[in-house]
């Protein structure tokens, strides 16, 4: 009877007890000569690739007996990329990596391969400043939106110095964390300023669409001038009697167009050049990135332009690469 009654509840026992989890996969594995490993479990799964950011052509990846693909790729430059698991035609985060870079439309699991501590993204034995995240209601825009605000290393708000004050701005499909999160730029600037070779100053990063539909499927943005232009116009609008207030108000930055600088990349390259050159009052400083978006009339984007225009400006800087396709309008 006692072996009648043992036999069933052994069964019972095994058939409750949960399945045996797979041990975790360590993927990207960067290794000291900069090659990287991907890793990803999917034994059902017919064909897997991973796409990385910069790179041409997607790596295959092989599987062996445990169901588990994987890829090691020839050694990286020193960056951060973008990549992401192809399965079966799917594009996927990487699951066993926690790291993303944010974005509206295209975001990716992020990889970091280090380089050397002379490379200005990379973080160093330096002060550090600090990101303050702002949220508001936009009565321009009609929405709650967000910004950024670096500080610099030493920055006391119950002191008496005050900072020059640079407002950067994202492209296309970036959110207002990009030059943080993507960019590095609190990074880069603890660095240079360590080094002196910036001044210290208070860095403010918006959200950069005045019109968000533009971030819908099929908004036309780019193609219809009428949507282009109201993103930029609304934009700019949120800028200077939204945004700008806000920071003055809230942090040390010294008060005048001599000291207050903007610049952005793509859209926010853009976004730059129209608000700052626009608004020679309020600008000194003007900063532009591979431009996109920005029409041909310069007459009509730029009314306000006349032949003493540079005689206001300390600095105009357009810069584009290129192999760019952006490199025409920005010539």
């Amino acid at each position: 009877m006692k072996r009648t009654f043992f036999v069933p509840a052994i069964l019972l026992l095994a058939a409750a007890a949960p399945a045996q989890t797979p041990p975790p996969l360590i993927s990207p594995e960067v290794h000291s000569d900069r090659r990287v490993t991907f890793r990803f479990r999917g034994p059902n799964v017919k064909e897997v690739a991973v796409s990385i950011e910069g790179v041409s052509k997607p790596f295959p990846m092989q599987k062996d007996d445990q169901g588990v693909w994987s890829v090691t790729t020839e050694a990286l430059p020193p960056d951060y990329y973008g990549y992401t698991i192809i399965a079966d035609g799917v594009g996927l985060f990487d699951p066993s990596n926690h790291a993303v870079k944010p974005n509206f439309l295209y975001r990716a699991s992020e990889l970091h391969v280090p380089g050397p501590a002379s490379l200005s993204w990379e973080i160093g034995a330096v002060p550090h400043g600090e990101i303050h995240h702002h949220f508001y209601k936009s009565g321009v825009v009609g929405d709650d939106r967000d910004f950024f605000v670096y500080t610099p290393p030493g920055y006391d708000p119950r002191g008496k110095q005050t900072y020059p004050v640079l407002y950067l701005l994202h492209g296309f499909s970036d959110d207002s964390s990009a030059w943080t999160a993507v960019g590095r730029a609190n990074v880069i600037l603890d660095n240079l300023i360590a080094q002196g070779r910036a001044n210290p100053m208070i860095v403010a990063m918006p959200l950069g669409y005045g019109a968000p539909e533009v971030l819908l499927p099929n908004s036309g943005v780019w193609r219809d001038r009428a949507i282009t232009d109201r993103n930029f116009d609304k934009f700019r609008e949120a800028l200077l009697a939204e945004v700008i207030p806000r920071v003055e108000s809230a942090y040390l930055v010294t008060k005048d167009r001599n000291s207050r600088a903007i610049a952005g990349l793509s859209m926010g390259g853009s976004e730059s050049l129209l608000t700052g050159l626009n608004t020679l009052d309020k600008f000194g400083w003007v900063g532009a990135f591979s431009s996109g978006g920005i029409s041909e009339d310069f007459d009509k984007e730029f009314p306000a332009l006349d032949s003493k225009a540079t005689e206001r400006l300390h600095l105009l800087w357009i810069a584009c690469g290129t192999d760019d396709r952006l490199i025409d309008i920005n010539r």
